[in-house]
């Protein structure tokens, strides 16, 4: 056999990739679609199921993210996931054990969520399973991390809050580790955020548990976010929704005889 005809006999593909961004620091990264997405079978999935504004200021819906064989590879990514989990949690604490994650940090999702208990819980156990690697993320699912992740996470896991989400209420913004993503630099620093342009890892080891993104240079999301952050822009949705629900109920309240 040729040494040609070996090296594509004992090729691995490796389930975690690196974008050029997380490359620059040694991250690898595991990526799903971003928020709502049409399945090969027809079947529509709602990978973020607590996203709210964020959903039509993504960049993972937007540039790279959509062309055809990086949404296809996304959409692999979930589909094995989701309809094959314990091949795919074994495939994973596999590929994790290999010496090159050793002392390696592992961003979940810089695109998509954590859009199951059953999905967020086998990727606990995978962490356990790999105490060499450490992992983060930034999430929208606020209130399932304060169910099943807050009361024992895996030593080796940091995460951040993510403002633009339906549970964005739910946030000490006092307290706890968050992120926002303002127009620039200038307004985050103003608002008394911190820079985490210099490095992701910065969402996670920062000293300040307020995070600031600038948005990405994409114009028409820069056009659509104007001046506001994604955490403003879901406080008015909020309110605005509120609004209208106390009207409705005013309105059936009046119709009663």
């Amino acid at each position: 056999m040729s040494d040609t005809a070996t090296t594509k006999r004992t090729a691995r593909k490796w389930l975690l990739t690196q974008n050029s961004e997380l490359r620059k620091e040694g991250i690898f990264n595991w990526t799903l679609p971003a928020f709502a997405v049409k399945l090969p079978s027809g079947e529509n999935f709602n990978v973020c199921p607590q996203a709210g504004v964020c959903a039509q200021l993504c960049y993972a819906r937007a540039g790279a993210y959509r062309f055809k064989n990086v949404r296809a590879a996304h959409i692999r990514n979930l589909l094995l996931c989701r309809d094959s989990p314990i091949e795919w949690e074994e495939r994973m604490t596999e590929e994790l054990s290999h010496r090159r994650y050793a002392g390696k940090w592992i961003r979940l999702h810089d695109s998509g969520d954590f859009f199951s208990d059953a999905y967020l819980l086998a990727w606990m156990r995978i962490m356990k399973n790999t105490p060499k690697s450490r992992f983060y993320c930034y999430t929208k699912e606020i209130s399932r991390f304060k169910r099943l992740v807050e009361p024992g996470a895996p030593e080796n896991f940091l995460w951040c809050y993510s403002l633009g989400g339906r549970e964005d209420h739910l946030i000490d913004l006092g307290v706890e580790r968050h992120a926002d993503v303002f127009p620039d630099v200038e307004a985050l620093i103003i608002a008394g955020y911190n820079d985490q342009t210099e490095s992701d890892l910065l969402s996670v080891l920062s000293e300040s548990p307020l995070v600031g993104i600038p948005a990405n240079r994409i114009p028409h999301l820069l056009k659509r976010q104007g001046q506001e952050t994604f955490g403003s822009l879901q406080r008015a949705r909020h309110e605005k929704l509120a609004t209208k629900r106390q009207r409705v109920s005013q309105t059936v309240g009046l119709a009663r005889p």
